[in-house]
């Protein structure tokens, strides 16, 4: 997907901010905590589609809204991914600023932890 300048603009510059790990960091960060959030921020229709087997759900657009309430601890370890690894940077950097700590993006997204093999199902 070709996005445009002034998007691609404010995801370098949310980059500069937010730390992006790489799925085998992902993967070994949820492996020795069990209490990791694996956070799929995507529409509500890709979730459905298909999405982690051990991700949950809270779409970009009421991320904001939502997200004191689903983890109310602010040190709470969050890993956000999105379908190509830019939507999870903005959402990564929106969870900093409303007071997170642990909070990091997940380079690739989607399609990186297909590639990688990681379980997958479809549905809710």
């Amino acid at each position: 997907m070709d996005h445009s300048p002034a998007f691609l603009k404010i995801v370098n510059e949310a980059r500069a901010r937010v730390e992006e790990i790489s799925v085998a960091e992902a993967r070994a960060r949820i492996a020795a905590n069990p209490q990791v959030v694996l956070l799929d921020v995507r529409e509500d229709h890709e979730w459905n589609a298909e999405h982690a087997a051990e991700a949950q759900h809270l779409g970009k657009g009421i991320l904001e809204r939502d997200i004191e309430a689903r983890f109310p601890d602010l040190n709470r370890e969050l890993i956000m991914y999105c379908g190509g690894g830019y939507r999870s940077v903005l959402t990564a950097e929106v969870a900093r600023r409303m007071g997170y700590r642990n909070v990091h993006s997940l380079i690739g997204g989607f399609r990186g932890m297909k590639a990688a093999g990681w379980p997958m199902q479809s549905g809710t």
